[in-house]
């Protein structure tokens, strides 16, 4: 990835005071980069075709607010225009965002203490996005549909080559009890969620974990972002204890602990299978990862089903 597209990319910002130094390019580029007025900041390169531009709006607007209430994510860094969003020379949205100096929880592994921190950074961005009441309307949104309809957001993790036929059969039957469980689900807390609290989209300093990357932020189920942060680990002997330290934190400052830790299997399930279909389009043919993340999506839906869901 060119350092010299990302010099040009921050034009609208002022330009560049040092050479950009590209930190990931995954689902965005992503660049360190200090303005000419010496602030240090994140150079977002968004991926084409991913979000629409009113999308990334709609999520740059929703964490100004966030982090001008105080809670602690990137702060969205406006061009000389006041726009919160640009064109880079080769045609993709940039944005900017405040840099955070810290290291990314994950690096830590996953402990019970950094999981009930979570839990409470989690319960504070819903409880806050509340009170703010952003405006969403742009953000796609994960619902029973999105997660598990004809058409998921993520790809028909169902139809994934490396399935034998029982294994797509019995994803099909995850995929009608579990959108019937949805379904059921009395007065769901919805709302605006990351939707990508992997654990390292946290950054961890010493006074405060930080959340980053809203990315794939949108409309959906709160239980969803702790289903998310907690998949990963979902087969590791210590889960239970991870698990109930996520929910410990949670319901300190949000919701009912016993409701939050029923539901919980559903929205860990529903994240691997939803993975299950990212992975498709992110790799090629014969990557381990595209059977690893199927073999946990056929694991972790025969633990629910044998559960009968939670």
């Amino acid at each position: 990835m060119s350092g010299g597209l990302a010099e040009a990319a921050l034009a609208p910002w002022g330009g560049a005071g040092a050479p950009p130094r590209l930190v990931v390019d995954r689902e965005n580029a992503v660049y360190e980069v200090q303005l000419r007025s010496g602030q240090r900041a994140a150079l977002r390169l968004h991926r084409p075709g991913y979000r629409s531009p009113a999308a990334i709006e709609a999520e740059m607007a929703w964490t100004s607010g966030l982090a001008r209430a105080g809670f602690p994510c990137p702060r969205p860094i406006p061009a000389e225009t006041g726009a919160l969003l640009a064109r880079a020379p080769d045609g993709r949205a940039a944005s900017v965002v405040a840099w955070i100096d810290a290291p990314p929880l994950a690096e830590g592994g996953p402990r019970p203490e950094a999981f009930r921190r979570l839990g409470v950074l989690v319960a504070r961005l819903h409880a806050e996005t509340d009170a703010l009441a952003p405006r969403c309307d742009a953000l796609p949104s994960w619902t029973g549909e999105s997660l598990l309809g004809e058409k998921p957001a993520w790809g028909r993790f169902w139809t994934h080559p490396d399935l034998t036929p029982d294994e797509v059969q019995l994803l099909q039957i995850v995929r009608s009890e579990a959108r019937a469980r949805l379904d059921a689900l009395p007065e769901p807390d919805f709302g605006p969620i990351h939707g990508d609290l992997l654990l390292d989209n946290v950054l961890e300093a010493p006074e405060r974990l930080w959340l980053i990357d809203f990315d794939d932020s949108g409309m959906g189920y709160r239980g969803y972002d702790l289903g998310t942060a907690l998949v990963a680990h979902a087969e590791r002997p210590d889960y239970p204890d991870l698990a109930a330290a996520l929910v410990a934190g949670y319901a300190s400052h949000r919701g009912n602990a016993a409701r939050v830790a029923a539901e919980l299997p559903l929205f860990v399930m529903l994240r691997a299978l939803a993975s299950c279909g990212w992975v498709l389009s992110r790799t090629q043919p014969g990557d381990p990862r595209r059977r690893a993340y199927a073999d946990r999506a056929v694991r972790l839906a025969e633990r629910w089903l044998a559960r009968r869901g939670p």
